[in-house]
């Protein structure tokens, strides 16, 4: 059987293609590809991508790095903000730099992490008030890069040089996007633009000036930077100047966007419903009253959940299993071709952008059956084999998986375990696709549960 042209995704318009709709209903867009063929051809202007959704081909492309690279002008893109750090680098260079930052994300050092996942969650919710409306979207971002920061730097930052991070990173986690799908927005002389460029500007040189201390003071502070300046690869190398900053760059965007998006999804999720809720509920405050050994090292109801609390919370891993699910933060993932090839029986270019979204693929009703369903008894058992990879596949799957995971579920029992949330307004949450798949703002009601109580986090 000769490999044919992909057939085109529909609703196309003259000259722009499928912009206008990756602009303005990306997520409806992607809801009217099954059916048209995998891969199936995207129009970006005059450029073209291929979309794949099937297990078997998102598996391959994944895995076979000789024919699918991160390479071309999107992969450019992304490392002017990020450079060369893991989650964008290159396949030669990924080997090398997956063996220097990978000690940092061994499994003994997680409790060790789990203490400050606590103690910002504790923070963070100490400030709500019953009767209080919340944007549950930023205060998730808000505790996320609170962890990245204090995880990566743990004598930590002045309050305003953390802020100024955090306000330069989702600037420019909201204007990748654009850039992605509208190469000419870098172009045009807007106000975006300018905030955009600013907010580089001040990523870049607060990174830099924190390298810069530590380097100075040549303390071992056991963090994840004092790992990475320690690190050598197996010549013996140390990472150099850029590639440091490129690699703490990943790890700041990795720990805080991807997290706070699963986080603030997973929060929407249960408000809008109430057996899911009662059954949380229900988990963690037998889990708090047995505490994990049943003895005098249970914390009291209500307090922040803690490393030793998560073998009482399958039901609350398995809520954010189900929320990864239905609204992955790595929702597209890309390569490109390196030499002609075909692909599900469809023949490709070399220099093709191939998109694997993890969105349709872990909705595929073969795969999960009535995909649209909010259920975490999914996860009860193992999911379908390749159809569930929210942390990516292969060589390039995501070093800090444990670590998010573990975050996430910290913060959703913290939360639920104090606090009722409550959507402000009407209608349902429309996604804003970024580097991750985003909720956008959402304001929620906080009301406090009847006999629970506030305490120290052990």
């Amino acid at each position: 059987m000769h490999a044919t042209r992909p057939v085109t995704a529909p609703g196309g318009v003259p000259l722009l293609g499928h912009l206008p709709a990756l602009l303005t209903r990306p997520l409806a867009f992607l809801d009217t590809l099954p059916g048209c063929g995998d891969p199936v051809r995207v129009r970006v202007g005059p450029r073209e991508m291929y979309v794949v959704s099937e297990p078997e081909l998102v598996q391959r492309v994944l895995a076979d790095r000789t024919a699918y690279d991160r390479t071309g002008p999107l992969y450019a893109k992304i490392r002017a903000f990020l450079g060369n750090g893991l989650a964008s680098c290159p396949h030669a260079d990924h080997r090398r730099l997956r063996r220097i930052v990978q000690p940092a994300f061994q499994r003994a050092l997680l409790p060790h992490y789990a203490a400050a996942m606590t103690d910002e969650a504790a923070a963070l919710t100490a400030g709500w008030r019953a009767g209080q409306v919340v944007d549950v979207t930023r205060e998730a971002f808000r505790l996320t890069t609170a962890v990245a920061v204090r995880t990566l730097f743990s004598a930590g930052l002045p309050p305003r040089a953390a802020e100024d991070l955090r306000d330069a990173l989702d600037v420019l986690l909201r204007g990748i996007y654009l850039r992605v799908v509208l190469p000419a927005a870098d172009l045009l002389p807007t106000p975006a633009r300018r905030a955009y460029r600013r907010a580089l500007a001040t990523w870049h040189a607060g990174v830099a000036a924190i390298i810069a201390d530590y380097r100075a003071r040549g303390i071992d502070r056991g963090d994840v930077l004092s790992l990475l300046l320690a690190a050598r690869d197996e010549d013996g190398r140390p990472l150099g100047k850029r590639e440091l900053a490129d690699q703490v760059a990943t790890l700041v965007l990795a720990g805080a966007e991807t997290t706070s998006s699963a986080l603030a999804w997973s929060l929407r999720l249960v408000a809008e419903h109430p057996d899911v809720e009662r059954r949380l509920h229900a988990e963690l405050d037998a889990g708090a009253a047995a505490g994990p050994t049943a003895g005098p090292d249970a914390g009291p109801v209500g307090a922040p959940a803690r490393w030793q609390d998560l073998p009482q919370l399958p039901y609350t891993a398995r809520v954010i299993s189900e929320t990864l699910r239905l609204y992955p933060p790595a929702w597209a993932i890309s390569r490109t071709t390196t030499r002609p090839t075909e692909l599900g029986g469809a023949r490709l270019p070399a220099g093709a952008l191939v998109v694997c979204c993890l969105y349709l693929l872990q909705r595929r009703p073969e795969l999960f059956p009535d995909p649209e369903r909010f259920d975490p008894d999914r996860f009860a058992g193992a999911p379908p084999r390749g159809g569930y990879l929210p942390f990516g596949s292969g060589a390039t799957k995501c070093l800090g998986d444990r670590f998010g995971l573990t975050e996430a579920v910290l913060a959703l029992a913290t939360v639920a375990g104090r606090w009722r949330l409550r959507p402000v307004g009407p209608g349902p949450v429309r996604p804003v696709p970024r580097l991750v798949l985003s909720p956008g703002p959402q304001p929620m009601l906080l009301s406090e549960r009847a006999g629970r109580v506030s305490g120290p986090a052990g």
